[in-house]
């Protein structure tokens, strides 16, 4: 997505307000929760791209909380990293276990977390499982040959569009930016513009049609579910 959210669940609202402000800073989107039950309850409503859980809250602690997301197959793949006042190696080791992807010990400066947490946002972005052949509506996407298939058709797409087009089918139904397009499929050292991944889809739906790929005004572009 062209704004990343951040869903921050902590019982002191004074540090809400604070990581919101830096956040959106950074261009994050962000949605806040002051325990456990009502972070758990947004993040199934929005689905963030990550979850800032502190530990010690009202009615359902973050332990509990990130146990609880981890079993839910809707939550269950979103990054979660622990920012909490307990530093003792117990709970650290209790947290990750259950399933955290990051485990910050507070106090923190805003630099650092940011820092942290887009580390996590890459390592998530970059770790998704993947597959050299993708079955996706009548579309067979064969990385091992290059070839898209369908029916009894075979298209050889040029590599960047067949690479936009395997990127974005590997992840049905999410939006991404183009700024994240230009990233993942051309690389973060080339320097292209923007409007190379609106050629790379014009010419993607010219070959295959135009009812793969959805256009997202003011966003970007997704594989249709």
């Amino acid at each position: 997505m062209s704004k990343q959210t951040i869903l921050v669940v902590d019982d002191e609202q004074d540090l809400l307000d604070l990581i919101e402000y830096n956040l959106k800073k950074e261009g994050f989107n962000v949605l806040k929760a002051e325990n456990g039950q009502e972070g758990i309850k947004i993040a199934r409503e929005q689905k963030p791209n990550l979850v800032l859980l502190d530990i010690m809250m009202p009615k359902m602690d973050g332990i509990e909380a990130c146990e609880v997301m981890r079993k839910d197959s809707a939550l269950k793949h979103i990054p979660i990293i622990f920012l909490t006042a307990r530093s003792d190696e117990k709970t650290e080791v209790e947290g990750l276990d259950k399933g955290a992807d990051d485990f910050i010990t507070k106090p923190i400066s805003t630099t650092k977390l940011i820092s942290r947490i887009k580390a996590v946002l890459r390592r998530f972005d970059g770790t998704e499982e993947e597959v050299q052949k993708l079955e996706v509506h009548d579309l067979q996407i064969d990385k091992d040959r290059y070839i898209v298939v369908r029916g009894e058709e075979e298209f050889q797409l040029p590599r960047k569009e067949f690479e936009l087009l395997y990127y974005l089918a590997s992840r049905k139904g999410i939006v991404r930016d183009r700024q994240t397009l230009l990233n993942r499929v051309w690389g973060d050292n080339i320097y292209v513009v923007d409007r190379t991944v609106d050629v790379h889809v014009r010419k993607i739906r010219e070959k295959l049609g135009d009812h793969y790929i959805e256009t997202i005004k003011g966003v970007g572009y997704r594989f249709k579910e």
